[in-house]
């Protein structure tokens, strides 16, 4: 049974539609490619479907803006966005064009064609130049100085709070520590008083003590070590 023919018309159902374009459109792009590649031909093809949705192809590696502007020279018709961009792509060339001479005066090149009318005044534009560049030098130089002072006055600054910082932590340490060797102190005058017990008489509590008592209290200091008391037996 052969395939019966579709009417052209318009699908009404929307799903039918639909599906219908999936399977020409895929058709249409691979029957592109292949005239494409068989044929050596430049192809461009812009699908836009019921839904706004862009499908596109070119002849690789072309793109679709070279085959548009290949296409709109071949027809001799440009958009005012080309024409635009045209006019001032010639401009800018006039403009390089007749600037270059004097680009290359100022590189100290093609300088046999002047005169010493335009010699000097060649010189004095660069003169001018110079001035100005050594202007911006000057200011640049300024403006760094100006930075390294602030940040030595900073520095300074840093430095003194730091050093005062110091000054205050000795002090504190000092303070604290003192009343630690007064204590040290103390506990080794009571271990001498407590090597040397004094008979008959009431015990020093310190060497303080011990000092302001009058002569006329005298004090006997019994040894306590037994290499002393030796040597006391042996003198006696």
């Amino acid at each position: 049974m052969g395939r019966s023919k579709m009417e052209m018309k318009l699908i009404e159902d929307t799903t039918n539609r639909q599906v219908t374009f999936s399977k020409f459109r895929a058709g249409l792009l691979k029957k592109d490619h292949e005239v494409s590649v068989l044929c050596d031909a430049e192809i461009g093809l812009i699908i836009f479907s019921s839904t706004g949705e862009l499908f596109a192809y070119c002849t690789q590696p072309l793109s679709m803006e070279q085959i548009i502007e290949r296409y709109q020279l071949a027809k001799g018709t440009q958009t005012p966005q080309q024409s635009d961009l045209q006019k001032m792509s010639e401009k800018q060339r006039r403009e390089s064009h007749c600037s270059e001479p004097s680009l290359n005066h100022l590189n100290g090149s093609e300088l046999n064609s002047l005169k010493i009318e335009d010699l000097e005044e060649l010189e004095q534009q660069l003169e001018c130049s110079i001035n100005k560049v050594r202007a911006r030098k000057e200011q640049l130089l300024k403006l760094q100085m100006d930075n390294l002072e602030r940040n030595l006055e900073k520095m300074e600054a840093e430095n003194n709070q730091l050093c005062h910082w110091i000054e205050g932590k000795q002090v504190s340490s000092r303070q604290q520590q003192v009343p630690i060797e007064a204590n040290m102190l103390e506990e080794k005058q009571q271990q001498v008083l407590n090597q040397f017990p004094f008979i008959g008489e009431e015990q020093p509590i310190s060497m303080l003590q011990l000092v302001s008592l009058p002569p006329s209290r005298p004090y006997l200091c019994q040894p306590m070590q037994s290499n002393l008391q030796e040597a006391n037996t042996h003198h006696q």
